[in-house]
């Protein structure tokens, strides 16, 4: 069974010119933004997993120097996307620091804007592997979670194992390789089979597992669809398209 009748075969608006994927997720509509978040319009919920804020300053700690602006950059994308929707609830769906000691390191302005993200609506943090420890201990904006439940979707951090109808979660950092020819791209993915769905990370700096990994096939009973990235608009791929590393 293939899983692009996960496709959603009405002609839902896209909210913004994004070219979102519109998709059914277990009953519930939902969009797939190039951004790499996801859009529930019910809910009026934005979800973005896996930030990895401060991604930078961790490896700069350790002598392994990189830009020191994907914590700006990752804010000003999830900035533009609240202003393109106005979401009554923001979920950030776990790791949305890259270790405890991020806050530390977390410069005044980017705390600033963090905390203008809750306000006029509903800020959730969900807990992360990386970052558990960190909202726990503090001053955040907002609320921590372990999980939700909206409607007929279940929205935690990391991928319980076996079936798992209506789940959403990150942590996996799906990305797509596409060969054409002699060359090859690869590309940030949602996967999905339309029963559960997989994130890809929104964190400027957090990098992509090939999403013929072993570690997503427990997670489907039938080959997913990659929702791959594009700079204007979402591409559904089937899985047969997809290739190894």
């Amino acid at each position: 069974m293939s899983a692009l009748h996960a496709l959603h075969r009405g002609r839902l608006e896209d909210p913004t010119p994004c070219g979102s994927l519109w998709v059914i997720l277990h009953g519930t509509d939902c969009a797939l933004r190039c951004s790499g978040a996801l859009w529930l319009p019910e809910a009026r919920m934005l979800v973005a997993a896996d930030l990895h804020l401060e991604k930078g300053s961790a490896y700069a700690a350790r002598g392994q120097l990189l830009p020191p602006y994907d914590t700006a950059d990752t804010l000003s994308r999830l900035e533009a996307e609240v202003a393109a929707l106005d979401p009554a609830v923001l979920v950030l769906l776990g790791d949305s620091f890259h270790d405890a000691g991020a806050m530390g390191r977390l410069a005044a302005e980017a705390a600033m804007r963090l905390a203008a993200l809750a306000r006029g609506r509903t800020l959730l943090w969900a807990e992360g592997n990386h970052d558990v420890e960190l909202l726990n201990a503090a001053a955040l904006p907002g609320e921590v979670v372990d999980e939700l439940h909206v409607a007929s979707l279940i929205l935690r951090h990391e991928p319980h194992p076996g079936p798992a109808p209506g789940e959403v979660a990150g942590h996996l950092h799906p990305c797509a390789k596409i060969v054409r020819g002699r060359s090859s791209t690869r590309r940030r993915a949602f996967l999905t089979d339309g029963l559960r769905l997989v994130l890809p990370a929104f964190g400027a700096y957090a990098g992509g597992l090939n999403a013929r990994d072993a570690a997503f096939a427990p997670l489907f009973a039938h080959a997913p669809i990659a929702a791959v990235l594009g700079e204007r608009r979402v591409y559904p791929l089937a899985w047969e398209a997809l290739r190894g590393d």
